[in-house]
């Protein structure tokens, strides 16, 4: 291992400092890894001395799953190096690196892949549970455009996951999260996209919301691949719009403009503008907490319930596109017929008030649930796993799981257990 820190050593709290300000734990080690070897050396140096195993990348679980008290934090983030074959159209990633390293190195070539929305999340996570962003519409969601994962194993093995290499590996990680191993390098299928985006914003009064939120639904049905829909739902207004990215976007304008808004943002930026503009909103200092659905439909009930915030935020981003073209066999993903996403979530900075800001949002999430159809993996919080896979593939991935960690050395993640350890808690 390159670097072991422990308590008390330069840089440890750094390490175990992550997104979510609620999570304060302190692993007995951190092994800052620089390459598989290292993770190999890592793991099986975790299961001799039985350690609990958590694995840091981007550190955006709300839930903290990097940070096992007591244990060993396997942290790759030294592991960010990112490789693109312009060529090609291939982007080579390190398990370590962050959507923003390989954001930049794509757009040198006006090149890009899906890759979620904020700048410091990491590519291994996001991609593991799926990975929505703003090309899924018109590219597949982030896990879809993955020709090849480098993985290690609860074992200490270093095997390669493709379509014609571990097949059902492959499969399994197109979604299925954290659960098989290591991923310790991404290979990326690249578009060409330009640079160029389009943010468009109307905000209406609170009295308007639920014409204007209907209307944008309405529109949502005929939108090109280009847009992603999105609304923001606060006790003070409604913000309603769409993200495009490429060349035109502007021909959606006098639409939303014939609503009636009382404000307006619209503005052409640089796609690596688009991907890192919600960076300061996602800082690292704050408490946190958020509970997500999917919609495969919009009712007008919903939308009432949806407009009864208590105060909390709440949003929606379109799904459709290229996210639904891809078979749903062909992925662990689940859910591809999902209209809208739903996400309500909260921060706060006194940790007196985390009871009282948990309840608020809990209350408010389960108004929405009749209308739900399941949930986004990388969002589930406190949500049983049967949320984000249908049936037969939570099936599938506990066959899988329990093929290449049997003893779930893996589980600080959404867990799916293996079957002999499913049945204990059965």
């Amino acid at each position: 291992m390159n670097k072991l820190l422990q308590a008390g050593d330069a840089g440890y709290d750094e390490a175990r400092s992550v997104w979510n300000a609620m999570v304060d734990r302190h692993p007995a080690a951190i092994a800052r890894c620089r390459d598989t070897a290292d993770v190999v050396a890592a793991v099986r140096f975790a299961r001799e001395a039985g350690l609990e195993i958590g694995v840091r990348c981007g550190g955006h679980s709300i839930a903290g799953h990097a940070v096992p008290d007591g244990g060993l934090m396997i942290d790759l983030t030294p592991m960010n190096a990112v490789k693109v074959v312009p060529e090609r159209q291939r982007a080579y990633v390190q398990g370590g690196a962050l959507l923003g390293e390989l954001d930049k190195a794509a757009q040198r070539y006006g090149l890009a892949t899906t890759a979620g929305n904020v700048s410091h999340t990491g590519v291994g996570g996001l991609t593991l549970g799926g990975g929505m962003g703003w090309l899924a519409r018109q590219f597949g969601l982030a896990c879809d455009n993955v020709v090849s994962y480098e993985l290690v194993t609860a074992d200490g093995d270093v095997v390669r996951a493709s379509a014609d290499e571990n097949p059902e590996l492959y499969w399994g990680l197109r979604g299925g999260g954290g659960n098989f191993g290591i991923v310790t390098s991404f290979e990326f299928r690249l578009h060409h996209v330009g640079t160029r985006a389009l943010v468009a914003e109307f905000t209406y009064p609170p009295e308007a919301g639920f014409d204007a939120v209907r209307a944008w639904r309405e529109l949502n049905a005929t939108a090109p691949r280009e847009a992603t829909f999105t609304a923001s739902i606060t006790a003070d207004a409604v913000t309603l719009g769409y993200v495009w990215v490429g060349e035109g976007g502007d021909e959606l304008l006098d639409a939303f403009r014939a609503l009636g808004p009382i404000g307006e943002y619209v503005e052409e930026m640089p796609y690596l503008t688009l991907q890192s503009r919600d960076d300061n909103v996602q800082g690292h200092r704050y408490r946190r907490y958020w509970k997500g659905h999917y919609f495969k439909a919009l009712p007008d009930d919903a939308i009432q319930a949806l407009l009864r915030t208590p105060g909390v935020s709440a949003s929606l981003q379109a799904y459709g596109g290229a996210i639904a073209d891809v078979p749903d066999d062909d992925a662990a993903f689940s859910h591809r017929d999902t209209l809208f996403e739903f996400v309500t979530a909260v921060r706060w900075e006194d940790p007196a008030e985390d009871a009282t800001r948990i309840a608020e949002l809990r209350d408010y999430a389960a108004t929405l649930a009749p209308y739900a159809s399941g949930a986004y993996l990388n969002v589930l919080n406190g949500d049983s796993i049967s949320r984000a896979f249908s049936p037969g593939k939570l099936t599938r991935l506990t066959e899988l799981k329990t093929k290449y960690d049997p003893e779930n050395v893996f589980h600080l993640n959404q867990n799916i257990r293996p079957a002999d350890r499913a049945l204990e808690t059965a």
